[in-house]
């Protein structure tokens, strides 16, 4: 009866060990080590996105700031051509005052010459800077799509990390 008891024990030992291990999901070495790697993941894919989340403010403060440039690059070409026109009918109404005699007028028309090459200058300029302004808002909005696409990304890794924790925890 003795030998019974023994081997009896024996064996209910052995089932309980291999329930436990069978519970813990393997070793525990492992596991322990896939979480410490699950948190860092999840760690990292959090401070990628704090720093996507900043990078897209900045863009759109970028873009906002890139707008506003545009506008007033608009404003001060419209001005400019407002300028050229209005230089355009001196220049007419100078010529026939010049004809008429008054050679007042004839020196004004060579001052008001002077300012419509000034003021094509002035467009000219306007015109490039209006292009260049257009140019780094479309960049800045390529940015911050990438931005925002890296952002959602990052979410979806952390939700991923967070279920793999919650996996291992589990011993699934």
């Amino acid at each position: 009866m003795q030998r019974f008891l023994a081997r009896l024990l024996a064996v209910s030992v052995l089932g309980v060990g291999s329930v436990a291990f069978a519970q813990a999901g393997g070793s525990t070495d492992n596991s322990n080590s896939d979480i410490k790697n699950n948190r860092k993941d999840l760690r990292q894919d959090r401070r990628d996105l704090h720093k996507d989340r900043k990078d897209i403010h900045q863009d759109q403060k970028d873009i906002n700031h890139d707008r506003a440039d545009r506008n007033k690059d608009r404003r001060d070409l419209n001005r400019d051509r407002k300028d050229l026109s209005s230089d355009r009918r001196d220049i007419r109404n100078d010529r026939e005052e010049c004809k008429e005699g008054n050679k007042a007028d004839c020196k004004d028309a060579a001052k008001d010459r002077k300012d419509i090459g000034k003021d094509k200058k002035d467009i000219a300029n306007d015109k490039k800077d209006l292009h260049a302004d257009n140019r780094d808002i479309r960049n800045d909005r390529k940015d911050l799509h990438k931005d925002r696409k890296d952002a959602r990304k990052d979410k979806k890794d952390i939700r991923h990390d967070r279920r793999d924790i919650r996996h291992d925890k589990q011993g699934r």
